[in-house]
């Protein structure tokens, strides 16, 4: 029964943050301070009244459409709400066990993931860009987590250095695709988010990342090809893709590993 009440809580505390992720996302994009001003509509600029802020119902209360102008508000902003809410109550319910202190760093630490995840997310697909103003803390508060996982192990090592290497791994491997391509093929932006998903992910979990991926990737460029809509020149970004094999990963990456060296050795 706490289990279920704890669920409904992380999923409207996912819905809340969310918004706010909404909010990051455009004053990235606008050069504006998300830590202050109130929230305002990106056609007429007049301030949004906090009755319709309430994530998901003001949407499908305002039919979509501003109150002021009756412009189209984008379905970004209830897709990420939700997306927040789903992330938010799937983490806990996949590592919640016991209540004690390291678990619950553990599980704030993995909702602050998930939210720099879900800004990457949406900033690439729209910019076509990963902002360094993500990337750099994302980075910082992987470093933090393991730092604090060190000395909650006993200073054991063995940790530390996995993340460490599978960061080094997979941004080598990217800095590779982008010095043979001349960044033709991804961005230097894309080589900084794969050091921090194999800080994230460690060692061997980015394998699995990186599976799912470009697995995904290439399904999606090869149904655009299909439906006419992207050619085999036309730039795709490529970090909502690796944000979705890291969640992936995430979740299911140590079931899949197992799986795949049970199956070829």
């Amino acid at each position: 029964m706490v289990n279920i009440f704890l669920s409904i809580f992380f999923f409207f505390l996912g819905l809340i943050i969310g918004s706010f992720l909404n909010c990051v996302i455009y004053r990235l994009g606008s050069g504006d301070s998300f830590l202050k001003g109130r929230s305002f509509c990106p056609h007429c600029r007049r301030k949004i009244f906090w009755f319709d802020l309430i994530p998901i119902c003001s949407f499908l209360f305002l039919k979509g459409k501003c109150r002021h102008c009756g412009k189209k508000i984008s379905l970004q902003y209830p897709l990420v709400e939700l997306a927040a809410g789903l992330l938010f109550v799937s983490i806990f319910n996949f590592q919640f066990s016991i209540f004690n202190f390291y678990q619950f760093i553990s599980l704030i630490y993995s909702f602050i993931i998930s939210c720099f995840l879900i800004i990457i997310f949406v900033y690439d697909l729209k910019h076509y860009l990963i902002p360094d103003k993500v990337i750099f803390p994302a980075i910082a508060t992987v470093f933090l987590y393991r730092f604090f996982e060190f000395f909650n192990n006993n200073l054991d090592f063995q940790v530390f250095i996995s993340a460490l290497f599978a960061a080094v791994l997979a941004a080598s491997f990217f800095l590779f695709i982008f010095l043979i391509s001349k960044g033709k093929w991804i961005g230097f932006g894309d080589v900084k988010l794969a050091f921090f998903l194999g800080l994230f992910l460690s060692w061997p979990n980015i394998l699995a990342g990186l599976f799912f991926s470009f697995f995904f990737g290439a399904l999606t460029g090869i149904f655009l090809i299909i439906l006419k809509k992207k050619t085999l020149k036309s730039e795709v970004p490529f970090a909502p893709f690796l944000a979705i094999g890291t969640l992936l990963a995430f979740f299911i990456g140590e079931t899949f590993m197992n799986w795949y060296f049970a199956f070829a050795f």
